[in-house]
C-alpha cells in the first residue's frame, strides 16, 4: 500500500451489505491511513459498519437508503466540512484495489486535473461498450467508462458534488461527469487495474429491466441538458452551514 498525504486525501467508501468484503477492503490500508477512511453505511443489515468502526475507519451510518451516489455525495459533504483537499472514492466489493491509488493520484498532480477517473477497459461488457458509445453521443463525453467508480476529486470538484443539484441524481456516471464538465473541470481518465468483486453483482446491470430503466433515465438526463446552469467551480456550494 503505497503511502498517501492522508491529511489532505479523504478515502469514500460508499457501502450497502457488504459485510463479506469491506474488511479485506480496510485491511489493504497501512493503519495509520484508515482514520481517513470513509464508510458511508448506507443503511446496511448486515455488520458493515461495525466492522468498518472495528478497524479504525470513519462510519457515517445513513438514517435511510439513498443508493450508491447519495452515500459517496454525503461522503464527500463530509470531507469538505472536516477540511480535506481532495478525495478518492473506491467500491466496497474489492474491485478497486489500493495499490492503484497513487497512480491515481499521481496522474491528477501531474495532468492539475480535477477529476480522474481509474478505468480497466478489459472488464467493458460489449453490453456496456455500445451503451456507453450511445452516451458519448448524445453528451459529447469523451471518457471510455462512464461508471467507474475509482475515482479522484479535488476541492473545485468536490463542491460541485456537494451542491444540492447533485442530490437529484441517481447514479455516479453520466450525470455527475456533465455537472463537473459544465462547471469547467477537466476531467481525464488513466488506465488502473481491478480484480472481479468479491461478492454481489452490478446494481444496474443485473436484470434487463434494470438495464432499460437505467438507459431511459440517463438518457432523459442527457436531453434535460442537466447540469446546464450549474455552479462554477469557483463558486462554494456545500460549505455553508
Amino acid at each position: 500500500m503505497p503511502k498517501l498525504h492522508t491529511e489532505q486525501t479523504a478515502i469514500v467508501i460508499p457501502a450497502f451489505n457488504e459485510a463479506e468484503s469491506i474488511g479485506a477492503v480496510i485491511d489493504s490500508f497501512r493503519p495509520a491511513t484508515r482514520r481517513h477512511v470513509v464508510v458511508v453505511d448506507d443503511y446496511s443489515t448486515d455488520d458493515t459498519a461495525q466492522i468498518a468502526e472495528q478497524k479504525g475507519c470513519v462510519v457515517l451510518r445513513l438514517p435511510l437508503q439513498l443508493g450508491a451516489w447519495g452515500a459517496i455525495q454525503a461522503g464527500i459533504r463530509y470531507a469538505l466540512k472536516s477540511g480535506y483537499q481532495q478525495v478518492v472514492t473506491m467500491d466496497a466489493d474489492g474491485q478497486h484495489q489500493t495499490s492503484q491509488l497513487a497512480r491515481l493520484l499521481n496522474f491528477a498532480k501531474k495532468h492539475r486535473a480535477s477529476v480522474v477517473i481509474g478505468t480497466c477497459p478489459g472488464r467493458l461488457s460489449v453490453g456496456k461498450k455500445l451503451a456507453w458509445a450511445y452516451f458519448r453521443l448524445l453528451t459529447g463525453l469523451t471518457m471510455e467508462d462512464l461508471t467507474s467508480g475509482f475515482r479522484f476529486y479535488d476541492r473545485s470538484a468536490m463542491r460541485v458534488l456537494a451542491a444540492p443539484v447533485a442530490s437529484l441524481l441517481d447514479f455516479q456516471d453520466v450525470g455527475v461527469l456533465l455537472l463537473l464538465k459544465r462547471a469547467g473541470l477537466e476531467i481525464i481518465e488513466v488506465p488502473v487495474d481491478m480484480v472481479q468483486r468479491c461478492n454481489g453483482k452490478s446494481k444496474v446491470f443485473y436484470s434487463w429491466w434494470m438495464v432499460a430503466r437505467y438507459m431511459m433515465q440517463t438518457t432523459a438526463l442527457c436531453v434535460a441538458k442537466v447540469g446546464q446552469g450549474a455552479h462554477r467551480a469557483d463558486s462554494r456550494p456545500g460549505e455553508t452551514g
